[in-house]
């Protein structure tokens, strides 16, 4: 087994280099249907958001339109994703029951800014079609500075039994069974709370370089035999695990994420220098998403060359049909971070895509909101837009197409309505996606066939054309997953004919008849017979072929049920 194991991760080494080499030529890779397209909206010290702190009424509606502003640039960049940093340091963006208001919102810890800044970014962002995801800092709590500032309300003060001083910062012990619980209620209230779309953890992990880290007595306390190493990864592995079934037994819909080290562990070629998951900092991230819980990892991969393009395929390889989402350090571009080459970004672009990963997410958003050779390379590879990925392990079933579709063409305008789709217990709809396409067919797994997402269950498509229009109306629900789609095809320009088919005797011996649906599926193949009857069907246009003794197309014709 250990052997297999090892040629596995060589091939998985080799095909990374082979990889890279595609990528170095790749041009136009083809731009799928979904894909994450995140970013982390980072709030601590005012990074990202927000810039404008609140001491008046009119610094509030400037705070609100500053995001606002924000968002409109992320969305006309596709981004479809947005890690919006919600607890900072032991201090939150929300009016919470357990912890105080942060100090970015209005430069003093504790201080409502006159409004519920989550709730207003989670309103923005799926206004324009966004997720957005809680993004918490699990275990730092700050610096002696920043605990001053938080006062009484300081988690140093008010459970001190939790906390744990080193190398100039405060942190939750993981060690400490009772911390587990404190951080689920923080996800508790989210969750409960507020409409997101996911919880994002980040630092789930122990500090860097544990080397003097002081929880030796502890470990005696609660280790039960276990070495200090593996001790340490069972603690921080409680915490994913229990957080993933907080979140999951409130709102079963919502992602639970974290963003570990960029490498797990060394390669059978390739080492990591002293600096992983595994080892340094005790994050068996990729036993997390293979015993079921976690849905989405966003490695931390701001590193080039053979430090990105191998670690990226164990990532893959070892994702057990889970979401593995490579974070990209764009901000490498700038001459104090690297001063990278913008074409080593778009290798890595290219090649998470070639890999089979679920998307990406850039860190961070200030750095492709500035413009510039960042956002240029962004708008290059993602050039189309992307819905984000299904949760397709879900356990709940698939949402039900919608029962009807009616169509009303008026010049150059189609009026599209349809029956609402009932929502299932504890499975709730979000939206609706229209498709539709001059021609025949309308091709739902081609992006640009997606012409609104919407909640209402009407919507007018602008389109003047005398030619064959086809239409197509899906549900989706919070897991992401679409349903068959309701379907309408412009009667124009199709010979109509009876759903029984009486054809004319065959021409020569041999014929065979394939009839296919709107997206090309055969439904039927057999010999050529005078009399066929197709039955089982939905109501719409199917093409028929009549194909002669040597496979050649000798007739094509169009017929609708």
């Amino acid at each position: 087994m250990v052997i297999l194991i090892k040629v596995m991760r060589k091939i998985v080494e080799t095909a990374a280099l082979l990889l890279f080499s595609v990528a170095l030529t790749a041009q136009n890779i083809s731009s799928p249907k979904y894909e994450y397209r995140a970013v982390w909206l980072t709030t601590i010290e005012n990074l990202d958001w927000p810039k404008t702190i609140v001491k008046t009424p009119a610094d509030t509606i400037a705070q609100q339109r500053e995001l606002v502003a924000v968002l409109d640039s992320l969305q006309a960049l596709h981004v479809n994703t947005v890690m919006l940093q919600t607890r900072v340091r032991g201090d939150v963006i929300y009016p919470s029951a357990i912890e105080p208001f942060s100090h970015v919102l209005t430069g003093k810890s504790g201080k409502n800014p006159g409004y519920d800044p989550l709730a207003f970014a989670i309103e923005e962002c799926h206004k324009r079609g966004m997720q957005l995801h809680a993004w918490i800092v699990t275990l730092p709590l700050g610096k002696k500075e920043h605990i001053k500032r938080l006062g009484a309300r300081s988690l140093t003060r008010t459970h001190r039994d939790l906390c744990t001083y080193y190398k100039d910062n405060w942190y939750m012990e993981p060690g400490n069974p009772a911390t587990v619980h404190y951080i689920c209620r923080i996800v508790e209230e989210i969750t409960a709370k507020y409409n997101v779309d996911g919880i994002h953890l980040d630092y789930v992990r122990y500090p860097d370089r544990t080397i003097g880290y002081p929880d030796t007595k502890l470990h005696r306390t609660h280790g039960s035999g276990l070495s200090l190493a593996a001790w340490r990864r069972a603690n921080i592995s409680k915490i994913a695990k229990q957080v993933y079934a907080t979140v999951k037994n409130i709102k079963p819909w919502v992602r639970v994420s974290c963003a570990p080290l960029g490498k797990y562990d060394d390669l059978t070629c390739y080492s990591s220098l002293g600096w992983n998951a595994y080892d340094a900092v005790f994050q068996e991230a990729q036993n997390w998403v293979r015993d079921g819980y976690m849905d989405i990892l966003f490695p931390m991969l701001y590193f080039k060359g053979n430090n990105f393009y191998p670690f990226v395929l164990d990532w893959q390889e070892q994702s057990h049909g889970r979401h593995i989402v490579p974070g990209v350090g764009i901000y490498r571009l700038l001459p104090e971070y690297g001063g990278w080459s913008p074409l080593e970004i778009k290798r890595q672009l290219s090649t998470s895509r070639s890999a089979g990963t679920a998307g990406t997410a850039m860190f961070r958003a200030q750095h492709i909101l500035e413009g510039g050779t960042a956002a240029d390379i962004y708008g290059s590879v993602y050039y189309k837009p992307a819905l984000v990925p299904p949760l397709s392990w879900a356990a709940a079933p698939a949402p039900q197409a919608p029962a009807t579709l009616s169509v009303n063409r008026a010049g150059g305008s189609f009026e599209l309505s349809w029956a609402s789709v009932a929502q299932l217990a504890g499975h709730p709809l979000t939206r609706y996606n229209v498709y539709a396409a001059i021609g025949s067919v309308v091709d739902l797994e081609n992006i640009d066939n997606l012409v609104c997402t919407t909640t209402d269950t009407a919507f007018v498509w602008e389109c003047t054309t005398n030619n064959a229009v086809a239409l197509a109306v899906t549900a989706v629900d919070a897991y992401g997953r679409e349903s068959a789609p309701a379907l309408w095809n412009c009667e124009s320009n199709y010979p109509s004919s009876p759903y029984e088919l009486f054809l004319p005797e065959p021409r020569t011996w041999g014929m065979r008849l394939e009839v296919y649906d709107i997206y090309g599926r055969c439904i039927y193949s057999g010999r050529y017979s005078t009399r066929v009857v197709v039955g089982g069907l939905p109501g719409g246009h199917y093409q028929l072929k009549v194909l002669g003794n040597d496979g050649r197309v000798v007739d094509n014709r169009w017929f609708r049920k």
